[in-house]
C-alpha cells in the first residue's frame, strides 16, 4: 500500500484559502460551473446589450475609443432613420442573432455537421461578432459609418450579419437528420 501524499491536506487548506469560499473561483472547470462577470450598463443609453456590443468593438483595451465608435454610430443612425438608435440596435440584434448552429461530430469514420439549439448568451456574442465583422469588412469609409450603415441593415432584414444568419439555419435545416447525433 502506498503512503498518503503528505501535502494532500495542506493543498486543501490552500484551496480554501485561495477561493476564499467564493463558488467557481481559483478550481478548474470541472468541478464548478464558472461564475458569469457582471457587465455594467452603458453610461449613456443604461443598456447592458450595448455595454456587451462597446467591448465587442473594443480592440487593444481602448474602451474610450470603442465608445466614441459606437455612441457616433447610434448618433448617425437617429439622425438618418429619425427613430430611436436603441430601438433598431435591439431590432437589428434581434434580426442578426441565430437560433441554432451546426457543430461538427465524427461518428464511425464520417464526421456529420449536427445541428444544436444556442443558448441566449451564445446566440447574442455570435450576433455582435457578426454585426462587427460586417462593419469592419465595409472597406472605404469610417468604422463609426460602416457600423450604422450595418445596424440599419440589419434592423431591415438585411446586411452580411442577417445573411450569416440565414446561411446558418439554412445549414441546421439541410442536417436535421442527425440531430439524433446530438450529445
Amino acid at each position: 500500500m502506498t503512503p498518503k501524499k503528505p501535502n494532500s491536506a495542506l493543498r486543501k487548506i490552500a484551496r480554501v484559502r485561495l477561493t476564499n469560499g467564493v463558488e467557481g473561483a481559483g478550481s478548474m472547470s470541472r468541478r464548478r460551473r464558472a461564475i458569469p462577470r457582471i457587465i455594467p450598463e452603458d453610461s449613456r443609453y443604461n443598456s447592458v446589450p450595448l455595454a456587451r456590443f462597446i467591448n465587442r468593438v473594443m480592440t487593444r483595451g481602448k474602451k474610450t475609443t470603442a465608445q466614441r465608435v459606437v455612441y457616433g454610430a447610434l448618433e448617425l443612425v437617429q439622425d438618418e432613420s429619425r427613430r430611436d438608435p436603441m430601438e433598431i440596435f435591439e431590432q437589428a440584434l434581434k434580426n442578426a442573432t441565430p437560433l441554432v448552429e451546426v457543430k461538427p461530430r465524427r461518428i464511425g469514420g464520417a464526421t456529420y455537421q449536427v445541428p444544436t439549439e444556442l443558448r441566449a448568451n451564445r446566440s447574442e456574442a455570435l450576433a455582435m461578432r457578426w454585426l462587427i465583422r460586417g462593419a469592419r469588412g465595409r472597406a472605404g469609409m469610417p468604422m463609426r459609418r460602416g457600423l450604422a450603415n450595418e445596424l440599419m441593415d440589419a434592423a431591415r432584414g438585411e446586411g452580411s450579419a442577417v445573411r450569416r444568419r440565414e446561411e446558418l439555419h439554412r445549414m441546421a435545416e439541410a442536417n436535421r437528420a442527425f440531430v439524433h447525433y446530438r450529445r
